[in-house]
């Protein structure tokens, strides 16, 4: 098809930052193909457009990483950050340039434009490394190459395209949406096959256009999974909030059963949370056979002030499932003696590959190519990892490759070696690091899984919590295309490592291990540095680019016992709150579904969350918080492994 040289176009919608991924080999760097994607009119026909950065005569890469310089920072393509960018906080974004508007030009094989009226569908995807992609299908069964946005923007392409033509989900699959023109016809058609509703009345269609929320909730009761992805809150790509609506549900990317939050939770103000000494002692809490007489004490302790660095190496065993609390010191001395009996026979594993046998074998050639760059770049800041030909470097290596022999599926993944070196830091054991290095992944190896479900989880159950806590600024994030929180994907990932001193992270690391309050303390701990920077963004003009590199730049300027106050406050506010919704107390633990062979909920409260309860009610003054906080003992506990 030729293009016609003088046809008049108009630009309806333009986004910079769509990567087009040509393949899976993460190592070559012609694999990302930044561009951008449009929705053009030509002679009246709307037509999605997308175009490489190169065609549209740029030489410049569109994203960069920033490196500091001084007082101000100095943009350098060449700069490694020390991480991959696919999970890392992106520093800084190009802002945007003079835009030239171009008729499409076929220079990039990769280039395409579709007429509207011949798309037949989309899919949203799921959480790719962090990032939304979309997937278009021509009327043809065509599926043009899936786009990655790395700077936000699904949701104002949808809308856009609202303009033109209806998405309407597939009965049968939650995350495709199905294209129709505006004469809503074939999707009456469509809903008169599935028997949606009860009234077969003719406006039905147009009624659902015009609200589709309001319609369907309105007294139809066939609601299907045809409308699951439909059935959007107000602020969501199918249904744009009004000006007024400032109080609305969750973000559109939140996954099908996730409550809608329709307003501003009544919370009563943030209690006062004072930290407690570090645990000084260990022998008293033993029996005279050797077995930790009371665990939950001891992790209560642990939790309010953290563990003295000389009591560390013994009591972190214990924190990670290396020792049985209930363990013996003879039961201990065994356990030893088998669990080093079993490493090394895990190390001899890899150790007697031969460069031969290496050859044939590609995974375990690419687990010690990641493992050999990634050990050569962890912590060597610190005196144990420093200089060449340091034996705490080689501890690293041996360690993360027997874990692969230990998890072959999972192997090694980027950041493990994060969260390893404070294990063989404190220890100074390879044995015991591998061991403590395997109950910490217990905690955390869904974070590390290729699929990223648990990491959107947990980015969509930081969401629920910042909307409890903090509507205005989640809000406000989402204004600026931020509401997904993609920016917490690394503080998540490897539970803040690279936000924190190398001395706080082994307090904050113990802190957590304890799973006090609950498991997802550190989503809490996340929605408290949010809300430490609510002062920066309410208010300003920083943008979706600068919301990116402002959150980069707290690195090593958090102050933990600050966060970790603020996190703790946090929980009791929530947790005093008479209201809450009930997928909130799901994620702070406590709330805990019913399994389908017990009739009976869990009523009665943990003794962990209880304590900390106690805690704060006998410190805190007594004010009109106290129905609160007898609304929320009565709630059903948490659970701790």
């Amino acid at each position: 098809m030729e293009p016609k040289a003088e046809t008049s176009h108009k630009l309806v919608f333009e986004k910079e930052g769509v990567y087009l991924h040509t393949n899976a080999k993460r190592s070559n760097q012609d694999t990302t193909i930044p561009g951008f994607i449009r929705i053009v009119e030509r002679g009246g026909e709307p037509a999605l457009e997308w175009s490489a950065l190169e065609d549209e005569g740029r030489n410049a890469a569109a994203v960069f990483y920033t490196k500091k310089d001084g007082e101000g920072g100095v943009e350098d393509t060449n700069f490694d950050p020390g991480y991959e960018p696919d999970w890392a906080v992106i520093s800084t974004v190009k802002r945007d340039r003079v835009r030239e508007h171009p008729p499409v030009k076929e220079t990039s094989q990769w280039s395409f434009s579709l007429p509207l009226s011949e798309l037949y569908s989309l899919r949203r995807s799921r959480f790719s490394l962090g990032r939304n992609f979309l997937v278009f299908t021509s009327r043809g069964g065509h599926p043009l190459p899936p786009l990655h946005f790395h700077r936000g923007g699904t949701r104002e392409l949808l809308r856009a395209l609202q303009r033109y033509i209806i998405l309407a989900p597939s009965p049968v699959d939650g995350r495709l949406f199905l294209a129709y023109p505006h004469d809503s016809g074939a999707l009456s058609q469509s809903f008169d096959e599935l028997h949606l509703f009860d009234d077969g009345s003719s406006d039905l269609v147009s009624r659902f256009i015009q609200d589709p929320y309001a319609t369907t909730f309105g007294g139809f009761s066939k609601v299907t999974n045809f409308f699951r992805g439909a059935l959007r809150p107000p602020d969501s790509p199918f249904h744009p909030r009004g000006p007024q609506d400032h109080h609305g549900p969750p973000s559109a990317d939140e996954e099908p059963g996730f409550e809608l939050i329709t307003c501003g939770v009544e919370l009563g103000p943030k209690p006062d949370v004072t930290r407690g000494q570090p645990l000084d002692k260990w022998d008293e809490f033993l029996d005279p056979e050797g077995r930790v007489k009371d665990p939950q004490r001891i992790k209560e302790l642990v939790f309010r002030g953290g563990i003295t660095p000389s009591l560390r190496k013994d009591v972190w065993k214990f924190l990670l499932g290396f020792y049985p609390w209930n363990s013996t010191v003879k039961e201990r001395e065994d356990i030893l003696r088998m669990k080093t009996d079993e490493y090394f026979r895990m190390k001899v594993q890899w150790k007697s590959v031969s460069e031969e046998q290496e050859m044939r074998n590609s995974l375990l050639r690419g687990y010690r190519s990641l493992i050999e760059r990634d050990v050569s770049r962890t912590d060597r800041h610190n005196t144990f990892f420093s200089g060449n030909d340091n034996p705490g470097l080689t501890l690293l290596n041996d360690v993360l490759m027997t874990y692969c022999m230990f998890n072959f599926d999972l192997g090694y993944v980027q950041g493990m070696s994060d969260l390893l070196a404070p294990l063989l830091f404190v220890t100074q054991n390879e044995v015991e690091s591998f061991w403590c290095l395997t109950g910490f992944m217990e905690m955390v190896h869904q974070n590390f899984e290729e699929s990223q479900e648990a990491m959107k989880q947990q980015l969509l159950q930081l969401s629920l919590l910042m909307k409890a806590l903090d509507p205005e600024l989640l809000d406000y994030l989402d204004s600026q295309d931020s509401g997904s929180l993609c920016f917490c994907f690394r503080w998540l990932l490897i539970w803040f490592k690279r936000e924190f001193s190398f001395e706080d992270i082994l307090s904050l690391w113990e802190v957590l291990w304890t799973r006090l309050p609950c498991e997802n303390f550190h989503l809490l701990m996340a929605a408290s540095i949010l809300e430490s920077q609510r002062g920066e963004f309410i208010g300003s003009d920083h943008d979706f680019n600068t919301i990116l590199k402002h959150i980069n730049e707290l690195t090593m300027k958090l102050d933990l016992q600050t966060v970790l106050r603020g996190a703790e406050a946090n929980y009791l506010q929530l947790a005093y709150c008479k209201e809450l919704p009930v997928k909130v107390q799901e994620v702070i633990g406590l709330y805990v579904p019913p399994s389908p062979d017990d009739e009976t909920s869990p009523e009665s409260e943990s003794h962990e969350t209880q304590q900390l309860l106690s805690q704060s009610q006998a410190a805190a003054t007594e004010t009109s918080q106290s129905s609160n906080r007898a609304a929320a003992a009565a709630r059903p506990r948490p659970t701790y492994p």
